[in-house]
């Protein structure tokens, strides 16, 4: 499978990831913990059926130290007891936020709230941001059909 066109060597394509880029930045320095980012990524991924984002969060998330019992439960993590209750809150906030098109009223004032007893503003700002990047990468790969599996951890910077 080949991608429609090549995106990443792409001069235009290269400015716009460049400011997606920044965004997913400002998250990663956040305060926002580096396992609820790396979980969200995966999820909202794999809620989109981007295979592409799924294989490089994936990895980048067992390079930073995630087991492999919780990277293979984060599909059905309602029913697996490997992650905190702000996990939680964070990856039902992620799919929510991710299938808004789906939900009539998008996300509840419930997920709201129990976001907000695990996260203070800020990471709450943080969580809101990367969802919406996670969602725009998927976006991108998954309309241009970028081939899953041949990402290497740091490849992109």
């Amino acid at each position: 499978m080949d991608p429609r066109l090549n995106y990443f060597g792409n001069a235009l394509a290269t400015k716009v990831l460049k400011h997606l880029y920044s965004a997913g930045k400002v998250v990663s320095d956040s305060t926002l913990p580096e396992s609820v980012q790396r979980l969200v990524e995966i999820r909202a991924s794999q809620i989109n059926g981007c295979g592409f984002c799924t294989d490089m969060h994936t990895k980048d998330a067992a390079h930073a130290g995630e087991t492999s019992i919780r990277l293979n439960l984060v599909a059905a993590w309602r029913e697996a007891t490997v992650f905190t209750e702000a996990e939680r809150a964070a990856l039902e906030l992620a799919e929510q936020g991710t299938r808004v098109a789906d939900a009539a009223g998008g996300v509840t004032d419930e997920v709201w709230a129990n976001a907000a007893k695990h996260f203070d503003d800020d990471q709450l700002v943080a969580l809101i941001s990367l969802i919406a990047v996670i969602n725009s990468y998927n976006r991108i790969n998954i309309i241009n059909q970028q081939p899953a599996g041949g990402y290497q951890v740091g490849q992109f910077g």
